[in-house]
């Protein structure tokens, strides 16, 4: 039986079609499009595509998408492969994943020539999503969202460390002594503003021709530290903006002489990095966890949802502490909580209650460090709230007062990586929220990364054993 003859859509009827993004970079005359994706420890791995390569990758299902290296979810932040994971790895061989754009993450790099930027996300052959990819990871959690009718919108924020630091500079240190870029501890200080105005201006200015607007910049207790506050949002937009910021932040800073760190606590006399999310759960219109009749301007949604992380985020914790160095944040004394309290406008607190006008109660869980995958810690932060939601969980705990008051009898989170793997493997709410699949791969990379670890030999031990033992 002969074929029926493709009839060509004609041009009008194709351009009517086609998604705004892809005929803004016609338009644009660009030769080349940036795109990324990322990896297990939200670094974002990209590459440029020619104009027809990428026109071709952006086609919708069952056409589109682009081959990469599916290492990527089965390497180390050092780019070396795990040995315990079953999805990717040498037994395998390392074959392309399906990458597919989403073409509603279209924007600019104001830094790089203005080059049009989008980021992908790994689908199985199917179109299905891949069940270790980070970004399908969130969008698994928020589509659970959506059945229950509610969206969540969430804010981050980042606290970091800025160095007078090359590549090339830190690797003659070999890891020693990096030069923060401002001296003493100076939080919300003007003047070291002025000390790096180029640097702390281009921030604010290319990040929002970046489309990852920034709410509040500002330096921090700490030499050479700054804070971050990002513009609210959905929080699949939201986490794409945070991990565009981390990234973005490190290639500004290459034009400053300066590198920026978000590892969780490079120095032991120092205070830490952190990574807050602020979140609250909307109808499409209005906050749904402002109530005027509560005397907490709480509504009884909002309680579950606290609820709901008070009785299980620490389940998720690899997600949210996810490296060695997180841990070594979670110190009594400092800012960063360590057990699983809430407070009203308290900031000793994991769960921050933020409740007053309509517009701004929400929920500031205080818990993550900068060092996180965003969205990793969105969907376990969403996970956790929204499980307690289904479950219509009461919020029996009562909130702390002052420094921890009231918490004297509620457990200190684990201190270290792999008692919290340990934990998160077990935990039948994130195999539930998250998948069996998911939850093996990751944890089986946490359990890499702590006996990196093991095996590594710090200067702490040669300071203290070298030459006395």
């Amino acid at each position: 039986m002969a074929r029926k003859p493709v009839t060509p859509m004609p041009a009008a009827a194709r351009a009517l079609a086609e998604h705004p993004a892809l005929a803004a970079v016609r338009k644009s005359g660009a030769t080349k499009v940036k795109v990324a994706v990322s990896d297990i420890d939200g670094i974002l791995r990209g590459k440029y595509l020619h104009l027809g390569k990428f026109m071709g990758a952006a086609e919708p299902y069952p056409g589109g998408g682009f081959g990469f290296c599916d290492v990527v979810l089965g390497w180390d932040s050092s780019d070396t492969c795990y040995d315990n994971t079953t999805v990717t790895g040498w037994q395998h061989g390392f074959p392309d994943a399906l990458a597919r754009l989403d073409l509603d993450t279209a924007r600019r790099v104001p830094w790089d020539h203005n080059v049009p930027f989008f980021l992908g996300e790994f689908v199985n052959a199917d179109g299905t999503p891949h069940a270790v990819c980070p970004r399908q990871t969130l969008k698994r959690v928020l589509r659970r969202a959506e059945k229950l009718g509610v969206m969540p919108m969430t804010g981050m924020e980042f606290e970091w460390f800025n160095f007078r630091e090359t590549p090339q500079t830190w690797a003659a240190k070999k890891g020693v002594d990096p030069e923060p870029i401002t001296p003493g501890m100076f939080g919300y200080s003007l003047l070291r503003m002025a000390d790096h105005g180029g640097f702390f201006n281009a921030l604010m200015d290319d990040m929002l021709a970046f489309d990852v607007p920034i709410e509040g910049l500002h330096t921090e207790t700490g030499p050479g530290v700054y804070e971050v506050a990002i513009g609210f949002s959905e929080a699949l937009a939201q986490a794409d903006r945070a991990i565009l910021f981390k990234t973005g932040a490190r290639e500004i800073g290459k034009r400053f002489g300066i590198m920026p760190s978000f590892m969780a606590k490079w120095h032991q006399q120092l205070p830490g990095c952190s990574g807050h999310i602020h979140q609250s759960l909307s109808d499409g219109k209005t906050n749904l966890f402002f109530d005027n009749k509560s005397p907490r301007k709480m509504s009884k949604l909002f309680e579950s949802y606290l609820a709901g992380q008070v009785a299980c985020l620490m389940e998720f914790a690899p997600m949210f502490w996810p490296t060695i160095n997180s841990y070594k944040r979670l110190v009594d004394g400092f800012w960063a909580p360590v057990k699983p309290t809430w407070g009203m406008d308290n900031r000793t607190a994991s769960f921050r209650v933020i409740a007053g006008s309509p517009k701004a109660t929400r929920l500031e869980t205080r818990c993550p460090g900068a060092d996180v995958n965003p969205y990793l810690a969105m969907a376990a932060v969403i996970a956790a709230g929204l499980d307690g939601v289904e479950k219509g969980l009461k919020l029996t705990a009562p909130p702390i007062t002052g420094t921890n008051g009231g918490a004297e009898h509620i457990p200190r989170a684990p201190r270290t990586l792999i008692e919290t793997t340990r934990n998160f493997s077990k935990s039948d709410i994130a195999r539930d929220w998250l998948g069996d699949t998911f939850v093996d791969h990751f944890a089986a990379t946490r359990e890499w990364e702590w006996r990196q670890w093991l095996d590594g030999v710090t200067d702490w031990e040669l300071k203290r054993y070298f030459e006395i033992i």
